[in-house]
């Protein structure tokens, strides 16, 4: 691990491996170990970079509302700063897929490939976007234990809830070491966040679209409709899995990102 400074924050990254560049993106709030599974394989091949967003993780703490845009931006600095320079292959899990978006938008040139997991192109409706704010209210007041109570059984198969209590500790985990003000921040941001479905049709890069067959979050149906709006995609559903689909089925996504990677001019 190192931290890189990257505008205005210290991002704590892992960098490792040689070989084409996979970004992994992780999901909220969470960091960057949800990825452990897939780290670990894929350094083998490729140079693998997977930060902490701001905020998040081993990062610089952030107050305020933290935007997808903000995101975006970070990922692109902490590239440059890291001097990638060949088109990387773009890996988010949910909120890491929020950030995709923007990223297409502003850096798009820099994607040769991109990865979507358990992740939507909608904004959040009226009622969804109040619910994110009545939470960051309630985790300023009482601490991020009550996202970590909220979320944890919408994040995981209900399987996974009853006979995994591994993957539920370290989720929870994570969430516990994430500060108030950085759920509150990103909460704020995804709760605005603009609708994406209209520029699905525009991505022209290999897609791959993964979902865990038991989402509560973001449906197999959902994240179908999605993969069927990007041109060249690839959908595949991932059994034994819901939200958390990489940690739940590190076998599975790491079959279907490997061939993936491999047909990916």
């Amino acid at each position: 691990m190192a931290k890189v400074r990257v505008r205005d924050v210290e991002l704590n990254v892992y960098d490792q491996g040689n070989g084409d560049p996979l970004l992994f993106v992780h999901g909220f709030p969470l960091n960057h170990t949800m990825w452990q599974q897939q780290l670990k394989m894929f350094a083998e091949t490729n140079r693998v970079i997977a930060p902490d967003l701001r905020g998040f993780g081993e990062s610089t703490v952030a107050d305020g509302p933290l935007s997808m845009e903000q995101f975006a931006e970070d990922l692109n600095g902490l590239l440059d700063t890291l001097g990638v320079e060949q088109p990387i292959c773009y890996c988010g899990l949910s909120m890491g897929g929020y950030i995709a978006w923007p990223f297409l938008q502003h850096y798009g040139p820099r994607v040769g490939s991109l990865i979507l997991c358990d992740t939507r192109s909608a904004a959040d409706t009226n009622d969804a976007a109040e619910n994110r704010r009545k939470l960051a209210t309630a985790v300023l007041k009482n601490g991020s234990n009550v996202a970590a109570e909220g979320m944890l059984p919408k994040l995981v198969s209900p399987p996974t809830l009853k006979e995994r209590p591994q993957i539920v500790d370290s989720l929870r985990a994570m969430i516990l070491a994430t500060e108030p003000a950085s759920i509150a921040g990103a909460l704020e941001g995804m709760a605005v966040r603009p609708d994406s479905t209209e520029s699905l049709g525009e991505i022209q890069v290999p897609t791959l679209v993964i979902v865990g067959v038991d989402d509560e979050l973001t449906s197999p149906a959902e994240m179908s409709s999605l993969a069927g709006r990007i041109p060249n995609s690839v959908f595949v559903e991932i059994p034994g899995a819901g939200h958390m689909s990489v940690m739940e089925n590190p076998a599975a996504v790491n079959e279907a990102i490997g061939r993936f990677l491999a047909s990916s001019p």
